[in-house]
């Protein structure tokens, strides 16, 4: 069943909302706090100006770098309550990754930029402020227009998923009870994911879990001058850095004993599903900027984004990084990195791999330093029933916008509270992308196609209209 023509209004309110991209809701820097606040009061102002009956959940403090911060309100809302329709909750995040000029962008990353190809770049175009401008597009068109939605619609966006969600499983896990917000949701469907390339729409059923660690390493009592201290004391950077090259090879095998050998081997039937999508290595190495692919085997590279744990490390803290050439030896450093899980990892049982090794890898290097590790946060990973009647509504939207059939993927990425909907609410869910696999989320330059935020905008849509007519609850 389509959705009706135009029934979005994507092309005309780009540059309309465009002041959302100003805003710097980067939740994991605390100068940024009150800029994720004032973006949680934008979205509920939004979604009411629609008719949306909205909630700001209080989800408490938490410590960030020594620091008590209160964490930015959840944001629940609820529009129809009939009880012959379906009701689907619909997820988002408000927050994006920190982003500077100095980085490498081209442009302002915090003021959305169209490029005469259409393009819009943007901290959060496509990672996640687009998605939830396409939701808001749909129920514009169907407030202006005095049109009833097919479904009745549960909304659940939050401000703090780029730095672990901290707060909202506890939230959901109480709104699924009896007489909660969430208690009568049939689905649940999240866009917060991208296409393999940028030719095929996508579907995806699974998500790898995370676990973020730090290794600080402290030893000075403050930063000392090299030419009078160096070779005469042991220096924290120098164990760091043995250390972070202990833990993954060139090739991303990781090191630490017990990981990788926690996941089988794909058996050959697996193997063919990888083989069907349409993918090449000109795909990861365009949307890499690079020839850097790990290998020209399309199976193994899927499988090393989709179905195998990787390791990453992400930078040192408090380690001399400016213009010039400052001869420091820094008292304090803090490696970060971070494992991308799948079944049947999890935090708690890769947790005490991560510590032992390390452990004893630093006492192997006999450093008078003191080593802690600290594991900022986690989540479990994902996988979804795809032959579930949510899927099937997602797939018929998907053709009738597109004209194709949907790849059906697992995402390499972690959205840590899909989980939690699924197990809490009892409820299938489904991930349905607006955006390309070149958009490059979390990178320089992120940005969003208008062709994707127009017709994604209508996907999402048709979605609706799909689900409102497909045979099946909960």
């Amino acid at each position: 069943m389509p959705a009706p023509r135009n029934s979005s209004s994507s092309s005309t309110t780009t540059q309309s909302r465009s002041s959302s991209v100003w805003l710097k809701p980067v939740s994991g820097d605390a100068k940024h706090r009150d800029d994720v606040f004032k973006m949680a009061h934008w979205l509920e102002a939004q979604l009411k100006s629609y008719g949306v009956e909205t909630q700001l959940s209080d989800l408490g403090k938490h410590v960030m770098d020594g620091q008590e911060l209160p964490l930015p309100p959840a944001i629940l809302g609820k529009i129809g309550n009939d009880p012959a329709k379906k009701t689907v909750l619909i997820y988002g995040h408000f927050d994006v990754q920190p982003a500077n000029f100095s980085d490498g962008w081209s442009t302002e990353p915090f003021k959305l930029t169209v490029s005469p190809n259409g393009q819009l770049f943007g901290r959060g175009s496509t990672d996640d402020k687009g998605p939830i401008l396409g939701w808001l597009n749909v129920l514009q068109w169907h407030s202006e227009n005095k049109k009833e939605l097919p479904v009745n619609i549960k909304f659940c966006f939050e401000g703090m998923e780029e730095s672990g969600s901290e707060g909202l499983d506890e939230l959901v896990e109480k709104e699924a009870k009896k007489g909660g917000w969430f208690e009568d949701v049939d689905c649940v469907c999240i866009s917060d994911n991208y296409w393999l390339n940028t030719r095929t729409p996508v579907l995806t059923y699974g998500l790898r879990g995370i676990s973020y660690f730090k290794i600080n390493v402290t030893g000075p009592g403050w930063d000392l001058h090299s030419g009078v201290f160096g070779r005469t004391i042991h220096e924290p950077m120098t164990d760091l850095v043995l250390l972070m090259s202990k833990l993954v090879d060139v090739k991303g095998n990781i090191l630490v004993p017990g990981v990788d050998e926690m996941v089988a081997s794909a058996l050959d039937d697996e193997r063919a599903v990888y083989e069907r999508l349409d993918y090449a290595i000109e795909d990861i190495e365009a949307a890499a900027g690079g020839k850097i692919a790990l290998s020209s085997n399309k199976i193994d590279v899927l499988m090393g984004r989709m179905r195998s744990p990787s390791l990453s490390l992400h930078g040192i803290e408090g380690a001399f990084y400016g213009a010039g050439a400052k001869t420091v030896i820094p008292a304090k450093v803090a490696g970060k990195f971070s494992i991308r899980l799948v079944p049947p990892q999890t935090p708690d049982n890769v947790r005490p791999l991560v510590t032992a090794y390390l452990e004893s890898e630093f006492a192997k290097l006999g450093s008078k330093n003191t080593m802690t590790i600290e594991e900022v946060h986690g989540g479990k990973p994902w996988l979804a029933d795809m032959n579930h009647w949510n899927f099937e509504a997602a797939k018929e939207a998907t053709r009738q916008v597109y004209k194709v059939e949907p790849d059906m993927t697992r995402e390499g990425g972690s959205i840590p509270v899909t989980l939690t909907f699924a197990e809490a609410i009892g409820a299938n869910v489904v991930l349905l992308p607006m955006g390309r696999g070149d958009d490059g989320a979390h990178s320089t330059n992120e940005k969003l196609d208008r062709s994707n935020f127009i017709e994604g905008s209508k996907l999402l849509g048709t979605y609706l209209y799909e689900l409102g007519a497909i045979a099946g609850k909960k």
